[in-house]
């Protein structure tokens, strides 16, 4: 990543959900580039792994074992860490899947994705827009899903969070076109290859909890982009200061199928999907 060496070398970074998947390759790409690194997520022993690796290639990283859905503690660190330190770029990109029909998901279900997923990303905003604001140049990237474009089935809860993430991001780049220091980025992933499906939680009928394999087995194939592809798309975003940043042909696609059919894709999306 020395190609985005000049454009962030001797930056601060705030990522969440960096202990793995494109977290850790965000984390990975930043190092190489330069970027002192403050990583964040709640699973303790793969954070510290994460973290212990990019130190012993020399980086300079913090870890913060924090749940990103539990406001007053996203809001007492925050505040502790922007007393002692600038940041320059914060990742909002922590996130938990959920899938199953509607009927079968528990309310608790429902609070668990949005807390997790939007609230995440609505916390890490709140508390650290401010100080964004003041930075001669900053950046501010929230990861959605290409589920934020479309909706399929099974995925009501998790289309609401990403949905909501989109929405939420949209205006917000709308609020801040009076400071031109800071860009805010939209992702908006396809298929990527990290264990999201396999540590999504599943609600299915009685008898039908073979679904939950074939799910992650479906998600497997389809889920061509590597996490460190993934992780330069976003750096070249940034760099280029993009407003939308698709990942991956499965998301280019889907995005213009939701454009040229707003109201027709979900029945030429159906084939493709696993049942639900």
């Amino acid at each position: 990543m020395q190609a985005f060496r000049h454009r962030f070398a001797g930056r601060t970074a705030v990522i969440t959900g960096a202990a793995e998947g494109i977290g850790r390759a965000l984390a990975a790409a930043l190092a190489h580039a330069g970027v002192r690194l403050i990583l964040v997520d709640r699973q303790a022993s793969l954070l510290e792994a994460t973290a212990a690796a990019l130190r012993s290639q020399g980086a300079e990283v913090q870890a913060q074992v924090l749940d990103m859905g539990d406001r007053a503690a996203v809001a007492a660190w925050s505040a502790g860490l922007l007393a002692r330190q600038p940041v320059d770029i914060l990742i909002n990109n922590a996130g938990v899947a959920l899938t199953g029909r509607i009927e079968l998901l528990e309310w608790e279900d429902l609070d668990w994705v949005m807390r997790n997923n939007f609230g995440s990303v609505v916390h890490g905003v709140k508390c650290f827009l401010p100080h964004l604001r003041s930075r001669p140049e900053a950046w501010l990237v929230n990861v959605s899903s290409i589920f934020g474009v479309v909706a399929v089935q099974t995925q009501a809860g998790y289309n609401a969070s990403k949905f909501a993430i989109r929405g939420f991001t949209e205006a917000l780049q709308q609020e801040v076109r009076d400071t031109p220091g800071l860009c805010v980025s939209l992702v908006l992933p396809g298929g990527v290859a990290t264990r999201i499906a396999e540590q999504a939680r599943y609600r299915f009928a009685p008898g039908r909890e073979g679904l939950r394999q074939r799910t992650i087995d479906y998600f497997a194939r389809v889920a061509r982009t590597t996490p460190e592809q993934a992780a330069g798309a976003i750096l070249r975003g940034m760099a280029r200061r993009q407003a939308r940043i698709l990942i991956g042909a499965d998301a280019r696609a889907l995005d213009w199928a939701a454009r040229l059919f707003p109201a027709g894709y979900a029945r030429r999306l159906r084939r493709f999907l696993p049942e639900g």
